[in-house]
Protein backbone atom coordinates (compact mmCIF):
# COMPACT_ATOMS: atom_id res chain seq x y z
CA UNK A 1 0.00 0.00 0.00
CA UNK A 2 1.25 3.42 -1.03
CA UNK A 3 2.11 5.34 2.55
CA UNK A 4 -0.09 8.10 2.24
CA UNK A 5 -2.19 10.29 5.02
CA UNK A 6 -5.81 8.94 5.75
CA UNK A 7 -9.01 10.69 5.66
CA UNK A 8 -11.39 8.81 7.80
CA UNK A 9 -15.18 9.61 7.28
CA UNK A 10 -18.08 9.07 9.20
CA UNK A 11 -21.35 9.55 7.11
CA UNK A 12 -24.44 10.46 7.33
CA UNK A 13 -26.96 12.45 5.44
CA UNK A 14 -25.69 16.55 6.50
CA UNK A 15 -23.18 16.42 9.02
CA UNK A 16 -20.16 13.93 8.34
CA UNK A 17 -17.78 13.74 11.62
CA UNK A 18 -13.92 14.11 9.54
CA UNK A 19 -10.91 12.68 11.31
CA UNK A 20 -7.66 12.91 9.70
CA UNK A 21 -4.53 10.82 10.71
CA UNK A 22 -0.77 10.60 9.78
CA UNK A 23 0.60 7.44 8.22
CA UNK A 24 2.01 6.04 11.58
CA UNK A 25 -1.65 6.45 13.05
CA UNK A 26 -1.57 9.69 15.03
CA UNK A 27 -4.84 11.98 14.56
CA UNK A 28 -4.18 15.23 12.75
CA UNK A 29 -7.64 16.39 12.52
CA UNK A 30 -11.19 15.17 14.26
CA UNK A 31 -14.18 17.27 12.97
CA UNK A 32 -17.56 17.65 11.80
CA UNK A 33 -17.99 19.21 8.25
CA UNK A 34 -21.14 19.77 6.24
CA UNK A 35 -21.74 18.08 3.22
CA UNK A 36 -20.27 21.41 0.79
CA UNK A 37 -17.66 21.87 3.57
CA UNK A 38 -16.47 18.11 2.61
CA UNK A 39 -16.18 18.04 -0.90
CA UNK A 40 -14.07 21.08 -0.41
CA UNK A 41 -11.80 19.42 2.25
CA UNK A 42 -11.06 16.95 -0.11
CA UNK A 43 -10.42 18.79 -2.84
CA UNK A 44 -7.92 20.90 -1.02
CA UNK A 45 -5.70 17.85 0.33
CA UNK A 46 -3.49 15.93 -1.49
CA UNK A 47 -3.73 12.52 -2.79
CA UNK A 48 -5.11 10.32 0.56
CA UNK A 49 -6.28 7.40 1.40
CA UNK A 50 -9.85 7.92 2.11
CA UNK A 51 -11.99 5.07 4.02
CA UNK A 52 -15.52 5.09 4.71
CA UNK A 53 -18.02 2.27 5.63
CA UNK A 54 -19.70 0.50 2.95
CA UNK A 55 -22.66 2.47 3.66
CA UNK A 56 -25.35 4.55 2.08
CA UNK A 57 -23.68 7.51 0.58
CA UNK A 58 -20.60 5.46 0.31
CA UNK A 59 -20.54 4.82 -3.84
CA UNK A 60 -21.67 8.66 -4.54
CA UNK A 61 -18.25 9.86 -1.98
CA UNK A 62 -16.16 7.09 -3.38
CA UNK A 63 -16.55 8.51 -6.61
CA UNK A 64 -16.35 12.46 -5.61
CA UNK A 65 -12.94 11.45 -3.62
CA UNK A 66 -11.50 9.37 -7.25
CA UNK A 67 -11.84 12.51 -8.85
CA UNK A 68 -9.87 14.57 -7.08
CA UNK A 69 -6.73 11.93 -6.92
CA UNK A 70 -7.25 10.04 -3.47
CA UNK A 71 -7.39 6.31 -3.15
CA UNK A 72 -10.61 5.14 -1.77
CA UNK A 73 -11.34 2.17 0.49
CA UNK A 74 -15.37 1.33 1.69
CA UNK A 75 -15.41 -0.76 4.33
CA UNK A 76 -18.17 -3.85 5.40
CA UNK A 77 -19.15 -1.91 8.81
CA UNK A 78 -18.56 -5.47 10.47
CA UNK A 79 -14.94 -5.08 9.99
CA UNK A 80 -14.82 -1.26 11.50
CA UNK A 81 -17.02 -2.58 14.52
CA UNK A 82 -13.55 -4.26 16.13
CA UNK A 83 -11.44 -0.80 16.19
CA UNK A 84 -14.50 1.06 18.32
CA UNK A 85 -13.17 1.96 21.54
CA UNK A 86 -15.77 3.10 24.38
CA UNK A 87 -18.77 4.94 23.33
CA UNK A 88 -20.63 4.99 20.14
CA UNK A 89 -19.91 8.38 19.17
CA UNK A 90 -19.44 9.78 15.56
CA UNK A 91 -15.57 11.03 16.43
CA UNK A 92 -14.80 7.31 17.78
CA UNK A 93 -16.78 5.98 14.38
CA UNK A 94 -14.92 8.02 12.42
CA UNK A 95 -11.63 6.81 14.06
CA UNK A 96 -12.39 3.10 13.78
CA UNK A 97 -12.88 3.25 10.63
CA UNK A 98 -9.16 4.81 10.44
CA UNK A 99 -7.84 2.37 12.08
CA UNK A 100 -9.61 -0.41 10.18
CA UNK A 101 -8.27 0.69 6.87
CA UNK A 102 -4.73 0.48 7.43
CA UNK A 103 -5.20 -3.28 8.77
CA UNK A 104 -3.26 -5.70 6.80
CA UNK A 105 -5.31 -8.00 4.25
CA UNK A 106 -8.73 -5.98 5.09
CA UNK A 107 -11.34 -6.82 2.90
CA UNK A 108 -13.10 -3.86 0.76
CA UNK A 109 -15.94 -3.35 -1.61
CA UNK A 110 -15.31 -1.56 -4.74
CA UNK A 111 -16.56 1.85 -5.64
CA UNK A 112 -19.30 1.58 -8.37
CA UNK A 113 -18.95 3.63 -11.54
CA UNK A 114 -22.12 5.59 -12.57
CA UNK A 115 -23.18 2.58 -15.11
CA UNK A 116 -23.15 0.01 -11.85
CA UNK A 117 -24.65 2.12 -9.92
CA UNK A 118 -27.52 2.61 -12.23
CA UNK A 119 -27.81 -1.14 -13.59
CA UNK A 120 -28.09 -1.97 -9.62
CA UNK A 121 -30.98 0.36 -9.07
CA UNK A 122 -32.77 -1.40 -12.02
CA UNK A 123 -32.12 -4.44 -10.73
CA UNK A 124 -33.08 -3.28 -6.85
CA UNK A 125 -36.63 -1.92 -8.26
CA UNK A 126 -36.82 -5.40 -9.91
CA UNK A 127 -36.13 -7.12 -6.96
CA UNK A 128 -38.24 -4.96 -4.76
CA UNK A 129 -41.52 -5.79 -6.89
CA UNK A 130 -40.77 -9.21 -7.30
CA UNK A 131 -40.80 -9.35 -3.59
CA UNK A 132 -44.13 -7.59 -3.67
CA UNK A 133 -45.64 -9.59 -6.38
CA UNK A 134 -45.13 -12.42 -4.34
CA UNK A 135 -46.12 -11.05 -1.07
CA UNK A 136 -49.35 -9.88 -2.32
CA UNK A 137 -50.13 -13.40 -4.26
CA UNK A 138 -49.62 -14.70 -0.56
CA UNK A 139 -52.06 -12.96 1.05
CA UNK A 140 -54.43 -13.66 -1.79
CA UNK A 141 -54.28 -17.65 -1.29
CA UNK A 142 -54.03 -17.10 2.46
CA UNK A 143 -57.31 -14.95 2.72
CA UNK A 144 -59.39 -17.20 0.18
CA UNK A 145 -58.03 -20.50 2.28
CA UNK A 146 -59.84 -19.07 5.42
CA UNK A 147 -63.06 -19.62 3.55
CA UNK A 148 -62.20 -23.24 1.94
CA UNK A 149 -61.12 -22.21 -1.18
CA UNK A 150 -57.74 -23.25 -2.19
CA UNK A 151 -56.10 -21.65 -5.39
CA UNK A 152 -52.87 -23.92 -6.78
CA UNK A 153 -49.13 -22.44 -6.72
CA UNK A 154 -47.83 -21.15 -9.56
CA UNK A 155 -48.94 -17.24 -10.82
CA UNK A 156 -50.45 -19.06 -13.76
CA UNK A 157 -53.24 -20.75 -11.43
CA UNK A 158 -53.35 -17.65 -9.08
CA UNK A 159 -54.40 -15.89 -12.62
CA UNK A 160 -56.47 -18.27 -13.96
CA UNK A 161 -58.63 -19.15 -10.90
CA UNK A 162 -58.95 -15.83 -9.23
CA UNK A 163 -61.28 -14.22 -11.57
CA UNK A 164 -63.10 -17.57 -11.06
CA UNK A 165 -62.88 -17.25 -7.27
CA UNK A 166 -64.32 -13.88 -7.51
CA UNK A 167 -66.76 -14.18 -10.05
CA UNK A 168 -68.57 -17.30 -7.76
CA UNK A 169 -71.28 -16.42 -5.94
CA UNK A 170 -71.67 -19.84 -4.12
CA UNK A 171 -68.32 -20.95 -3.23
CA UNK A 172 -68.75 -19.70 -0.04
CA UNK A 173 -67.22 -16.25 0.16
CA UNK A 174 -69.25 -13.25 2.40
CA UNK A 175 -70.49 -10.26 -0.23
CA UNK A 176 -68.22 -7.92 2.56
CA UNK A 177 -65.27 -9.45 1.96
CA UNK A 178 -65.16 -9.91 -2.04
CA UNK A 179 -64.64 -6.14 -2.27
CA UNK A 180 -61.55 -6.03 -0.17
CA UNK A 181 -60.32 -9.25 -2.09
CA UNK A 182 -61.22 -7.21 -5.46
CA UNK A 183 -58.96 -4.44 -4.71
CA UNK A 184 -56.24 -6.65 -3.49
CA UNK A 185 -56.74 -8.72 -7.02
CA UNK A 186 -56.35 -5.49 -8.80
CA UNK A 187 -53.05 -4.47 -6.64
CA UNK A 188 -51.61 -7.71 -7.72
CA UNK A 189 -52.48 -7.65 -11.30
CA UNK A 190 -50.55 -3.73 -11.46
CA UNK A 191 -47.61 -5.17 -9.78
CA UNK A 192 -47.25 -8.15 -12.08
CA UNK A 193 -47.27 -5.81 -15.33
CA UNK A 194 -45.07 -3.39 -13.52
CA UNK A 195 -42.72 -6.46 -13.15
CA UNK A 196 -42.81 -7.25 -16.41
CA UNK A 197 -42.16 -3.60 -17.54
CA UNK A 198 -39.20 -3.26 -15.58
CA UNK A 199 -37.70 -6.61 -16.87
CA UNK A 200 -38.21 -5.89 -19.91
CA UNK A 201 -36.01 -2.75 -19.27
CA UNK A 202 -33.34 -5.11 -17.72
CA UNK A 203 -33.25 -6.87 -20.60
CA UNK A 204 -32.70 -3.49 -22.57
CA UNK A 205 -30.12 -2.50 -20.65
CA UNK A 206 -28.27 -5.63 -20.84
CA UNK A 207 -28.23 -5.47 -24.28
CA UNK A 208 -26.89 -1.70 -24.55
CA UNK A 209 -23.59 -2.58 -21.66
CA UNK A 210 -21.16 -4.35 -23.86
CA UNK A 211 -19.94 -6.22 -20.54
CA UNK A 212 -23.05 -7.74 -19.76
CA UNK A 213 -23.82 -8.86 -23.18
CA UNK A 214 -20.56 -11.01 -23.11
CA UNK A 215 -21.43 -12.32 -19.85
CA UNK A 216 -24.51 -13.04 -20.67
CA UNK A 217 -23.12 -15.74 -23.23
CA UNK A 218 -22.58 -17.84 -20.58
CA UNK A 219 -23.83 -21.04 -19.88
CA UNK A 220 -26.44 -20.43 -17.60
CA UNK A 221 -26.01 -16.98 -17.53
CA UNK A 222 -29.45 -14.88 -18.56
CA UNK A 223 -29.93 -11.08 -18.59
CA UNK A 224 -30.53 -10.94 -14.67
CA UNK A 225 -27.41 -13.06 -14.12
CA UNK A 226 -25.36 -10.66 -16.31
CA UNK A 227 -26.42 -7.89 -14.71
CA UNK A 228 -26.15 -9.11 -11.07
CA UNK A 229 -22.58 -9.95 -11.93
CA UNK A 230 -21.83 -6.89 -13.75
CA UNK A 231 -22.75 -4.89 -10.64
CA UNK A 232 -21.13 -7.17 -8.41
CA UNK A 233 -17.73 -7.35 -10.16
CA UNK A 234 -17.35 -4.41 -11.97
CA UNK A 235 -13.69 -4.82 -14.16
CA UNK A 236 -13.06 -7.30 -11.51
CA UNK A 237 -10.13 -5.16 -10.19
CA UNK A 238 -11.07 -4.87 -7.07
CA UNK A 239 -10.26 -8.73 -6.71
CA UNK A 240 -7.05 -10.14 -7.02
CA UNK A 241 -8.43 -13.57 -8.77
CA UNK A 242 -11.41 -15.62 -9.46
CA UNK A 243 -11.26 -17.25 -6.37
CA UNK A 244 -11.80 -13.95 -4.48
CA UNK A 245 -14.52 -13.13 -6.80
CA UNK A 246 -16.32 -16.30 -6.15
CA UNK A 247 -15.58 -15.83 -2.18
CA UNK A 248 -17.63 -12.63 -2.18
CA UNK A 249 -20.45 -13.74 -4.17
CA UNK A 250 -20.59 -16.95 -1.79
CA UNK A 251 -20.20 -19.98 -4.12
CA UNK A 252 -17.03 -20.87 -2.01
CA UNK A 253 -17.51 -23.82 0.50
CA UNK A 254 -16.49 -22.67 3.98
CA UNK A 255 -12.99 -23.12 5.44
CA UNK A 256 -11.55 -24.32 9.12
CA UNK A 257 -7.97 -25.16 9.10
CA UNK A 258 -6.07 -26.18 12.40
CA UNK A 259 -2.65 -27.44 12.82
CA UNK A 260 -2.10 -27.81 8.67
CA UNK A 261 -5.30 -29.53 8.38
CA UNK A 262 -7.88 -28.16 6.22
CA UNK A 263 -11.19 -28.75 6.13
CA UNK A 264 -13.94 -28.05 3.61
CA UNK A 265 -17.69 -27.38 4.14
CA UNK A 266 -20.64 -26.36 2.59
CA UNK A 267 -21.19 -23.03 0.89
CA UNK A 268 -22.22 -20.49 3.74
CA UNK A 269 -26.25 -19.91 3.93
CA UNK A 270 -25.88 -16.01 4.33
CA UNK A 271 -22.88 -15.49 3.16
CA UNK A 272 -21.73 -13.46 -0.08
CA UNK A 273 -24.65 -11.63 -2.15
CA UNK A 274 -27.40 -14.34 -1.38
CA UNK A 275 -29.93 -13.27 -4.29
CA UNK A 276 -27.14 -13.89 -7.00
CA UNK A 277 -26.01 -16.73 -5.86
CA UNK A 278 -29.57 -18.65 -5.36
CA UNK A 279 -30.21 -17.21 -9.16
CA UNK A 280 -26.59 -18.36 -10.19
CA UNK A 281 -27.21 -21.94 -8.47
CA UNK A 282 -30.92 -22.00 -9.98
CA UNK A 283 -29.23 -21.22 -13.62
CA UNK A 284 -26.62 -24.28 -12.74
CA UNK A 285 -29.21 -26.66 -11.74
CA UNK A 286 -30.87 -26.13 -15.00
CA UNK A 287 -27.71 -26.64 -16.88
CA UNK A 288 -27.40 -30.07 -14.90
CA UNK A 289 -30.41 -31.37 -15.13
CA UNK A 290 -30.23 -30.85 -19.28
CA UNK A 291 -26.69 -32.32 -18.91
CA UNK A 292 -28.54 -35.77 -17.00
CA UNK A 293 -30.25 -36.46 -20.32
CA UNK A 294 -27.54 -36.62 -22.93
CA UNK A 295 -24.16 -37.26 -23.37
CA UNK A 296 -21.53 -34.43 -22.71
CA UNK A 297 -20.43 -32.79 -25.62
CA UNK A 298 -16.99 -31.26 -24.78
CA UNK A 299 -14.27 -31.20 -21.77
CA UNK A 300 -16.59 -28.63 -19.80
CA UNK A 301 -19.26 -30.90 -19.49
CA UNK A 302 -17.17 -33.73 -19.10
CA UNK A 303 -15.93 -32.25 -16.03
CA UNK A 304 -19.43 -31.58 -14.69
CA UNK A 305 -20.91 -35.03 -15.86
CA UNK A 306 -17.83 -36.39 -14.11
CA UNK A 307 -19.02 -34.37 -11.42
CA UNK A 308 -22.77 -35.25 -11.25
CA UNK A 309 -21.88 -38.78 -10.88
CA UNK A 310 -19.05 -38.41 -8.38
CA UNK A 311 -20.87 -35.65 -5.92
CA UNK A 312 -24.53 -35.73 -7.42
CA UNK A 313 -26.28 -32.88 -8.75
CA UNK A 314 -26.63 -30.04 -5.91
CA UNK A 315 -23.00 -29.96 -5.46
CA UNK A 316 -22.29 -30.06 -9.03
CA UNK A 317 -24.43 -27.18 -9.58
CA UNK A 318 -22.71 -25.45 -6.34
CA UNK A 319 -19.56 -25.94 -8.75
CA UNK A 320 -20.53 -24.72 -12.09
CA UNK A 321 -21.88 -21.83 -10.68
CA UNK A 322 -18.57 -21.40 -9.08
CA UNK A 323 -16.59 -21.95 -12.24
CA UNK A 324 -19.23 -19.63 -13.92
CA UNK A 325 -18.27 -16.46 -11.52
CA UNK A 326 -14.52 -16.68 -12.07
CA UNK A 327 -14.79 -17.12 -15.94
CA UNK A 328 -17.14 -14.05 -15.25
CA UNK A 329 -14.39 -12.38 -13.42
CA UNK A 330 -11.71 -13.22 -15.79
CA UNK A 331 -13.44 -11.78 -18.61
CA UNK A 332 -13.93 -8.31 -17.12
CA UNK A 333 -10.68 -7.95 -15.63
CA UNK A 334 -8.82 -8.84 -19.07
CA UNK A 335 -11.79 -7.45 -20.77
CA UNK A 336 -12.31 -10.75 -22.97
CA UNK A 337 -15.29 -12.62 -24.94
CA UNK A 338 -16.61 -16.38 -23.54
CA UNK A 339 -14.55 -18.75 -25.40
CA UNK A 340 -17.10 -21.57 -24.63
CA UNK A 341 -15.01 -25.26 -24.95
CA UNK A 342 -15.24 -26.51 -28.61
CA UNK A 343 -17.09 -29.68 -29.11
CA UNK A 344 -15.48 -32.85 -29.54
Amino acid sequence: MKQRNVIAIDLAKNTFQVVGLTRTGNVTMDKPMSRKRLETHLARQKPSLVAMESCGGAQHWGRQAETYGHEVRLLPPRQVKPYRQGHKTDSKDALAIGIACLQPKIKCAGVMSLEQQSLQSDKRVQEHLSDQLTATGNLLRALVAEFGVVIPTGKAALRRRFPEILADAENGLPLSVRESLHEAWRLWQQQEQSLKELEALLSRREQEVPACKRLAQLESVGSKNAVGLYVALGDGRQFKNGREAAACIGVTPKQKSTAGKVKLGSIGKYQGNQRLRSSLIVGARSVVNALAKRAPRNDKERWLKALIDRRGPGRAAVALANKTVRTAWAMLFYNTSYQPALST
